[in-house]
């Protein structure tokens, strides 16, 4: 079988495949394909990671996409925007040449061993079912709906000590994703294969259906890193793409949301416990009065009540030594329609410091930030806290610029533009 392996944005060219394999690469959304002038396939990868395997009548291949940041980096990107106190370290025994889906199994596999060591847990569960002999309670209402007049079968609801709880479900859900999965190495396919032996007794998710809450105690600790990486393992999307005689199956992230789910859960901690008010994510806006255009949705905004206090864009791209017109052209939107006269841009890239531009006509200030994902965990940290100062300074910097405004307006009296200045010096 043929492997392909690129990192992120790298573009790749080799021999001509045959035309549906071509396709099927295309459609996993891994790459994009083309040919050459010469004839030669021609792949270039984007900002979605993960891996692919595609079967083509006789032809089979594996496609590999890996991030720049490093698989263990990436890890805790997504564990963090999920679960910020329980992902305060990276996974450790990563290499960052790893690929995605190896390095995945292999760790959640090593996890879910520890976590099975001592025993599958086991736990109460409610059961609601029908019997030939009372159990527990007899649901009544069921009993007459279903069968009046009628002694037996009976409706039946009961609690029942058995290993069929959540988090054995989850696990179990994962090591079943994995085993569909490419690149899982045989020794960690085993090792999937004995853990499935090991919860026979538990009934796996229904595909599709949303990953249930647990919640963390004493009898559960042993299973929580497991389950840390179980949930990221459900909520990568899979790609089952099956045209005629050709089939894709794999497992896909795309950068662009990990970046923006890790900035928002990092940088709203960073401004709701420092300085209070909340953080919303894609928050509807409306940008005309009578509603015609497409609503947009800021990729996070900073509110205290129902105002507006910051609006923030996550970009994962490098914007070079200004940023694209059309990132500005959309944050100018953004603060206009929401009344602010500041906007911020956070690139995930590296570079000069950050940047602030006045735009003209509009008197917005757009300022635009870096973030370089690379770094250790510590200075990352300090980089969100300076990205959250500036925003915070700039909010209060716009609020006593307004402040002066009003003050020296002579329609207002003195009493009403002291009060306005109370408030909003409280607003801040």
């Amino acid at each position: 079988m043929a492997l392909i392996s690129l990192r992120e944005h790298q573009t790749y060219e080799g021999e001509p495949t045959a035309t549906a394999l071509a396709r099927a690469m295309g459609a996993t959304g891994l790459v994009d394909t083309a040919l050459t002038l010469d004839g030669r396939l021609r792949l270039r990868s984007g900002s979605r990671v993960g891996a692919a395997r595609i079967t083509a009548g006789d032809d089979h291949l594996e496609l590999h996409v890996r991030p720049k940041v490093g698989i263990a980096r990436l890890l805790w990107l997504l564990g963090y925007a999920r679960d910020p106190g329980g992902w305060r370290t990276e996974p450790v025994g990563l290499t960052p040449d790893q690929d995605l889906v190896p390095a995945m199994a292999v760790a959640f596999a090593t996890a879910a061993s520890r976590a099975l060591a001592s025993g599958v847990l086991s736990g109460y569960r409610t059961v609601e079912e029908t019997t030939p002999l009372v159990r527990g309670r007899i649901r009544e209402a069921d009993q007459l709906r279903a069968r009046p007049g009628l002694a037996l079968p009976v409706e039946v609801r009961y609690d029942d000590y058995d290993p069929d709880v959540p988090e054995n479900r989850i696990l179990l859900s994962a090591v079943r994703r994995l085993h569909r999965l490419p690149g899982v190495p045989p020794a960690t396919r085993n090792a999937l294969h004995r853990l499935a032996g090991v919860l026979a007794d538990v009934t796996p998710l229904t595909p599709g259906t949303p990953v249930p809450r647990t919640v963390p105690n004493r009898f559960t600790a042993r299973y929580q890193p497991a389950l840390r990486l179980a949930r990221l393992i459900l909520a990568g999307a899979g790609i089952e793409h099956v045209p005629g005689s050709t089939l894709a199956t794999g497992f896909v992230f795309d950068l662009n949301a990990v970046f923006e789910d890790w900035l928002t859960t990092a940088l709203g901690d960073a401004l709701t416990t420092r300085h209070g008010g909340t953080i919303a994510r894609q928050h509807p806006v409306r940008l005309d009065h009578d509603h015609l255009l497409p609503l947009v949705r800021p990729d996070i905004t900073w509110w205290d009540g129902r105002r507006c206090l910051a609006v923030i864009d996550a970009k994962y791209k490098t914007p070079g030594s200004t940023p694209p017109r059309d990132d500005v052209y959309q944050l100018l939107a953004y603060c206009t329609t929401l009344r602010l006269t500041h906007g911020h841009l956070v690139y995930a890239a590296t570079g000069a410091g950050p940047a602030n531009y006045r735009l003209n006509g509009s008197g917005v200030r757009i300022g635009v930030h870096r973030l370089d994902l690379s770094v250790p965990l510590p200075h990352l940290h300090e980089q969100v806290d300076r990205i959250a100062a500036a925003v915070v300074t700039t909010h209060r910097g716009a609020a006593d610029r307004l402040s002066s405004v009003r003050c020296s307006s002579p329609v207002q009296s003195s009493d009403r533009v002291a009060s306005r200045g109370r408030r909003l010096g409280a607003d801040t």
